[in-house]
């Protein structure tokens, strides 16, 4: 048979036709060519436009929009060597990459239209070739507009998959995110976030931006970046990206200026409480405070790629977190577990290390095994009175919506706008706290509403008896009375009868340091379990020994019912300041502690280790001070008949030795 060369692209074009003809696919119903693409899916693929300066944003070859799940992007190339261009960073989606390969130009469409926020997920195809016989395709998952969120489906050899909804059921199953890709992408997310936080806390240093507001202006800017919507989430006003930042001189346009309006704008239009509003925007009028700021200066080096001309310090720190954040968590609707941590990771180093207040963040891994050992679900009511644990809390709720309805129903729709106004409570005292708080689940899909600022202790008595939570998490502040105990004493005595709480705390206050309180929550309490966690939890961030209590609430504690003593110190990581690292199967761990927690030595976990070795049930004495895993481990130190053996062959040995080096010296 004579191969047939292509001259032009349109003959890839025909190729991918006939493809779409031989699956029974319709031209304009069920796929849509360059030229005619419809009116929504060109405002979406609109994307980055505004923010790369580009009027001519172009269009994919062919686009799909007929499966539920998500739209399906092809981009075609002529030339067998025009498939992909790519380094060991992963795909190039600088302008020329963009320009003249499939897969770069299919991928910079699709995160462009995630970036849009019309879509959450997509599928990018880039095929190229220059003959029937020698046209290559790859397919990729596509989960957010970050530069690195993409999957690349190795196994799919044809575009059947595209021939109904049936298939591309079988196809998306497949394709999307297991929990073991999810657990690995947030490790590496946690990695390049830290080096990017390290750079941005050296720019915000460089330009005298203080520890306590560079929180500030990191949850500011960001919030000013989203789109405005209204109360039905129809847009008002794009969000601010770097050009429209001129760096104009008079008090009523300068930079800072623009961007406290801009958030203004944004909390107007989601109608939130004018007093919570307030609040936000007092804490947020540091970036516009020191007019000095919005003065052209010379670039920092941080932004000196980013950046063409000189500009304001705060264009400057706007540009490089629009850059290398946003544009990595503004998907953060469709996999909230992924861009959420990411987010809360920056944020934890933006805060520095915490410890003048006692804060110190949750790993948000860690968020997530603890709501899930509560068994967090859809109908439950969540409290955290010190507002660090409801983003994991949402998480789990609306995965489970989802499971049972499926997602993008109605049904999901109408349930989830309840968890977020209904079901979630926060209470946070530090008001840079209670910014970031009420910031994070607003960038969540505004389940700020029940989060307030305000002492823990005054706060009134109806804000708990109206929510009636039945699940309680809690990192209190380290620094308080009694390690902060008194935190889940209150919490637990606010809740519903029957109902679970979890804290993570400093082990003294197991151990001695909170006798008082103890004493106090085991009148009214029950201690379900105790799960010692590892030494190096909080690393970079603060050096402290560390358990989970695990109580049920409504319940005097039974002395004569044992207590779960779990030891999780060997949670299959290695954390050194510089990073994070998977040594022993961490994402199995993390899921065989709950399993551990449920069945005890009965449970079916997946990692390699003793669960004798790492469970005790035992009984604890109302001293309030043996709640530790190590006040219960038992360490046998009767000797065995192998300890006898190997006592007598080492005396041997060593007798031995010491007749011949005898021997040795009488020769010499």
């Amino acid at each position: 048979m004579t191969k047939s060369n292509y001259k032009l692209e349109e003959h890839v074009n025909d190729w991918v036709k006939s493809q779409f003809k031989k699956l029974g696919l319709k031209s304009q119903k069920d796929y849509h060519i360059e030229s005619a693409m419809p009116d929504y899916l060109i405002e979406a693929l609109r994307g980055r436009a505004k923010t790369e300066n580009k009027t001519n944003f172009g269009k994919p070859d062919f686009s799909l929009t007929k499966y539920s799940q998500a739209p399906v992007i092809i981009e075609n190339k002529l030339g067998t060597k025009k498939l992909i261009k790519e380094t060991k960073d992963g795909v190039k989606l600088d302008d020329k990459s963009i320009k003249d390969y499939a897969v770069n130009g299919a991928l910079h469409y699709t995160t462009g239209m995630i970036a849009s926020g019309k879509y959450h997920e997509a599928i990018a195809i880039g095929l190229a070739g220059d003959s029937d016989e020698s046209i290559e395709f790859k397919v990729y998952y596509v989960y957010g507009s970050g530069e690195h969120s993409y999957k690349l489906l190795e196994n799919i050899t044809t575009l059947d998959f595209l021939e109904n909804q049936n298939t591309f059921d079988e196809f998306y199953k497949d394709a999307t995110l297991t929990e073991d890709e999810k657990h690995d992408i947030l490790i590496h997310s946690q990695a390049t976030l830290q080096k990017y936080a390290k750079s941005l806390n050296k720019l915000m240093h460089n330009h005298n931006i203080t520890a306590p507001q560079r929180v500030l202006y990191v949850s500011g800017m960001l919030l000013s970046m989203q789109h405005v919507l209204d109360t039905n989430g129809a847009k008002i006003q794009d969000g601010l990206v770097p050009e429209d930042l001129k760096g104009i001189q008079s008090e009523s346009r300068r930079d800072g200026v623009q961007i406290v309006n801009q958030l203004e704008e944004f909390l107007t239009a989601r109608e939130i409480p004018l007093e919570k509003r307030n609040l936000m925007l007092s804490s947020f009028s540091e970036i516009s405070k020191d007019a000095q700021r919005d003065e052209i200066t010379e670039l920092d080096k941080e932004v000196s790629k980013l950046l063409k001309v000189e500009s304001s310090s705060n264009k400057q720190i706007f540009t490089f977190i629009y850059h290398n954040i946003f544009l990595s968590i503004d998907a953060m609707a469709g996999h909230i577990d992924i861009m959420g941590e990411m987010y809360s990771e920056f944020l934890k180093y933006a805060l520095g290390d915490g410890k003048e207040i006692g804060i110190v963040l949750t790993p948000p891994y860690v968020t997530k095994m603890m709501a899930t050992i509560l068994d967090v679900n859809k109908d439950s009511k969540v409290m955290d009175l010190a507002a660090g644990f409801l983003i994991s809390a949402m998480e789990l709720m609306i995965q489970d919506v989802e499971n049972l309805y499926g997602k993008k129903t109605t049904e999901v729709k109408n349930k989830v706008e309840d968890i977020k106004k209904k079901q979630l409570l926060g209470v946070e005292l530090n008001a840079e706290m209670f910014t970031l708080a009420a910031t994070n689940m607003i960038l969540r899909g505004d389940g700020s509403s029940n989060i307030y600022k305000g002492n823990t202790f005054k706060t009134p008595k109806d804000l708990y008896s109206d929510f009636k939570a039945d699940k309680l998490l809690l990192n209190p502040p380290f620094s308080y009375d009694e390690n902060g105990m008194p935190f889940i004493d209150f919490g637990l005595d606010k809740m519903e009868n029957g109902g679970l709480g979890a804290i993570i705390i400093q082990d003294s206050a197991g151990s001695g340091k909170a006798v008082k309180t103890n004493k106090s929550i085991l009148k009214k309490h029950t201690l379900k379990a105790s799960i010692k966690m590892p030494t190096d939890l909080f690393q970079p961030m603060a050096g402290v020994q560390t358990s989970i209590y695990i109580f049920q609430a409504g319940k005097a504690h039974d002395f004569d019912m044992p207590v779960k003593f779990i030891d999780f110190r060997n949670d299959g990581y290695k954390r050194t300041s510089r990073a994070i690292q998977a040594i022993d199967e961490p994402t199995k761990r993390y899921a065989d502690i709950v399993k551990i927690y449920k069945a005890g030595k009965n449970a079916k976990v997946e990692a390699k280790w003793d669960v004798d070795d790492v469970y005790i049930e035992d009984f604890i004495t109302s001293s309030g001070k043996d709640w530790n895993f190590d006040q219960h481990k038992i360490i046998d130190t009767k000797p065995t008949l192998e300890d006898f053996k190997k006592t007598v062959s080492d005396y041997l040995s060593w007798e031995v030795s010491n007749i011949l080096q005898q021997r040795g010296a009488e020769g010499k």
